[in-house]
């Protein structure tokens, strides 16, 4: 799938960066998601917790200090490395190349193509429904059914490998904290206990389960990063942080395009295919559930707003995490002798983090703090994901009715299936096993991706007053979704 479809992945994420930029200072950025007389179900706050902490799942604490280690220890040739100051430098900018501005450009297009499809044109809580912006009729009958397989498939293979991320995190956490040992009974262990949270957080409701947890969780990732900026080497990371997204910038479009390296082409390039496009598909994979999800919560804002809280905030926090976890990793690494490329090498990229952290004051109780972190972080976002499974899954394709035993029932089955493919491949291939499984899942997302993007498309051409205030459907669906979504606090000030 790489080696043949790497260069769509590339060019498709990118496309997605420059269409919702477009967007943004288009005359769609102004239409209300809902109609003109919607109003916000979620404060800006809470919106934005539940947006990062439904979006990063376990990643950025998985990869964040693990990341940059491969490519200090490894760098492409394209990358002309020739001192450890450029090797620090192409390490950190690589990481906001693959968790910053492109990824949330994935999450951001079909989120948006769902929410103007749903709330102001009328369409079904379904992938479908963006789809019908598209053909002149309806799409029903076996269009959307596969449409919303496909993002089934690719939901179960790209969480079951954050999940696999983090279960190792896990692991790693419990080796460094009370000295268990890791293996695939320790692992086992750990994915049945974060399942049935998910799932138990899912079936309490969106007001108690999402929102309370993302709260909790994004003030653990603030207090985290303040630590770690605090206790390590304060003036070198954010002097490195600096060097990196200027190097960034500069290299954005080539690398985003696939130009460089010997042959002119980077999509040829193993380490491109390994690395960039591998986290593309994964986010790809997310994306076309996930677009359900935020999708529906964004009721009430505007395109522009949407694409700040959805786009731009989340991207902006993912350089500053980072930049700390990341360019501190490498900072400490090389005042250390190589402390975290052997803890890599030795142990496996989920030791790494610890490594980083037993350099730090008070490293056990940071441990455990990270330990709590991780557990909590992919329970949030798994809790988002299984009330819009549960809402493609049931007939009729709608939200509605979740608290249901019908409903109860498809989030446990989601749930332990997800639970039970994270075990199998993370116990029987590590690493390489949330490879695999990323890239299965990124196939079927990027051809909703590049759906969902010809709909947005179609929406910039269209009358901006007549999404602004559709006859009825904007009032009748922003009262469809208070009556769902009854348990938030509609009271909260946009």
């Amino acid at each position: 799938m790489l080696a043949r479809f790497g260069w769509l992945f590339s060019l498709s994420s990118f496309a997605a960066v420059a269409l919702m930029t477009i967007v943004f200072v288009s005359p769609l950025g102004g239409v209300r998601i809902g109609g003109a007389d919607a109003r916000p179900i979620l404060s800006r706050w809470n919106w934005f917790a539940i947006t990062l902490c439904t979006t990063i799942a376990t990643g950025i604490l998985f990869w964040g200090a693990a990341e940059p280690m491969f490519h200090i220890a490894s760098p492409p040739d394209f990358a002309g490395v020739v001192n450890d100051r450029e090797a620090a430098q192409f390490a950190l900018s690589t990481l906001f190349l693959h968790w910053s501005i492109t990824p949330y450009a994935i999450y951001a297009t079909p989120a948006l193509a769902f929410a103007l499809a749903y709330y102001n044109c009328g369409g079904a809580y379904s992938l479908s429904g963006p789809l019908r912006l598209i053909v002149k009729n309806d799409a029903k009958g076996a269009v959307p059914a596969l449409l919303d397989a496909m993002a089934l498939f690719a939901l179960v293979a790209g969480v079951a490998a954050s999940l696999g991320a983090g279960v190792m995190t896990l692991a790693g956490g419990l080796g460094a904290v009370a000295g268990l040992p890791d293996g695939a009974i320790t692992r086992l262990g750990i994915t049945v206990v974060i399942v049935l949270t998910y799932v138990v957080s899912s079936l309490s409701g969106l007001q108690r389960g999402i929102k309370v947890l993302s709260d909790i969780n994004i003030r653990f990732f603030f207090l985290l990063c303040l630590f770690v900026l605090a206790a390590g080497p304060t003036l070198s990371i954010l002097k490195l942080g600096l060097e990196s997204a200027v190097a960034y910038v500069a290299d954005f479009f080539p690398r985003s395009l696939g130009i460089g390296g010997e042959s002119g082409s980077l999509w040829n390039d193993q380490w491109t295919l390994d690395w960039t496009v591998f986290f593309f598909a994964n986010w790809l994979a997310w994306a076309p559930i996930t677009a359900l999800f935020l999708g529906r919560i964004a009721v009430g804002y505007t395109v522009r707003e949407f694409l700040i809280f959805n786009l731009a905030l989340p991207a902006f926090y993912g350089m500053i995490w980072m930049t700390i976890f990341g360019g501190g990793a490498i900072l400490i690494n090389q005042s250390t002798d190589g402390a975290l490329l052997s803890a890599l090498n030795s142990e496996g990229p989920e030791a790494v983090i610890y490594a980083l952290i037993e350099t730090l004051p008070l490293a056990g109780l940071v441990a455990v703090g990270f330990v709590f972190a991780t557990f909590i972080s992919f329970v949030t976002a798994m809790d988002s994901n299984t009330h819009s499974i549960a809402g493609v899954s049931l007939k009729p394709s709608s939200p509605a009715g979740l608290a249901g035993k019908p409903a109860m029932a498809v989030k446990i089955f989601w749930g332990v299936l997800i639970g039970a493919v994270s075990w199998v491949m993370t116990a029987t291939n590590g690493i390489d096993g949330i490879r695999m499984l990323s890239n299965l899942g990124g196939g079927p997302g990027l051809l909703i991706l590049i759906g969902c993007g010809a709909a947005i498309v179609k929406l910039l051409f269209s009358d901006t007053a007549a999404l602004n205030a559709p006859p009825g459907a904007a009032l009748k669906n922003v009262s469809e979704a208070r009556a769902r979504d009854g348990q938030i606090n509609r009271a909260t000030t946009p």
